[in-house]
């Protein structure tokens, strides 16, 4: 269904530069158009509202694209991957739970890069600790140019990353060579590998929704089930797990005339009822 629709390639565009112009020629839709068409493809199998929505992220996929291009791919290749997962964002974004395409798409757009990074990285085995890491992520950007590093800035970057000259040296070698191990074969925590910075879940959509339960259980839930409570019953819940300098039993007990077992008592019983109330939004969520 969706490999019927067209989009701008690369190769029509003639070269990278250009097909980057072209994905700002399209418009950024509001949230209001974004949830008709998403509607529209979900309920009537519309192929263009599906094209719009695509069509007005290939921005988004460019962006994206562009913090892969230290692996050393084609910006072009990771582009198309990239492409291929906001079509499948689409195919499978549902603007029911409130979340905007835009968070929904950026986890299948980088999964897909990812994938491709994973099949065409030339990969040795070769565990990597975290002063390599800071060559990793570092040594790219540091570099003056595309030529090796003379003696002197061999020297410097080593000074500036409080590593050993040797490790600059080896480790500019094997970005060149790209066979850095992506992958470590080590337990360790100690020892990184660079496919643990290519993905950020922040966005994958099952977490979205997490995040937004729990926040929910926090929020709104949460003062229902204090709201059923009595005044006292309320007040000793608060005091004790919601303020941020906690009262004490004897506090309590001081500030209603009772004993300090007694505020436990109310306090037990307050949570039991609470829990109740909140069971069934924990198990839906």
């Amino acid at each position: 269904m969706m490999e019927a629709m067209t989009f701008p390639t690369i190769s029509a565009a003639g070269n990278i530069e250009a097909y980057i112009q072209a994905t700002k020629q399209f418009p950024i839709l509001t949230q209001e158009e974004e949830v008709r068409l998403a509607t529209r493809f979900r309920e009537d199998d519309d192929l263009e509202a599906a094209r719009q929505l695509v069509l007005s992220h290939l921005r988004l996929v460019v962006s994206i694209a562009r913090g892969y291009l230290g692996y050393g791919l084609p910006h072009a290749d990771l582009i198309q991957e990239g492409n291929i997962g906001l079509m499948k964002a689409v195919k499978r974004f549902d603007p029911s739970h409130g979340v905007r395409l835009v968070s929904f798409a950026m986890h299948w757009i980088k999964a897909e890069i990812h994938e491709y990074v994973l099949k065409n990285w030339r990969m040795v085995k070769v565990a990597t600790t975290k002063a390599q890491r800071k060559l990793f992520f570092n040594l790219r950007s540091m570099k003056p140019g595309s030529e090796a590093l003379t003696p002197t800035q061999v020297a410097d970057v080593a000074h500036q990353l409080s590593v050993k000259p040797e490790e600059v040296v080896e480790m500019e070698s094997r970005l060149a060579g790209h066979d850095l191990a992506l992958e470590s074969s080590h337990d360790d925590e100690d020892t990184f590998s660079p496919i643990a910075y290519l993905e950020d879940n922040r966005s994958e959509p099952t977490r979205v929704l997490e995040s937004r339960a729990r926040d929910h259980l926090h929020g709104e839930a949460l003062q229902s089930a204090l709201s059923g409570l009595d005044e006292r019953s309320r007040r000793i819940v608060a005091a004790r797990w919601l303020s941020d300098d906690p009262a004490t039993l004897h506090d309590l007990a001081a500030e209603f005339g009772v004993s300090a077992e007694r505020i436990r008592q109310i306090e037990t019983k307050a949570m039991q009822k609470m829990r109740s109330s909140l069971a069934p939004l924990v198990a839906s969520a």
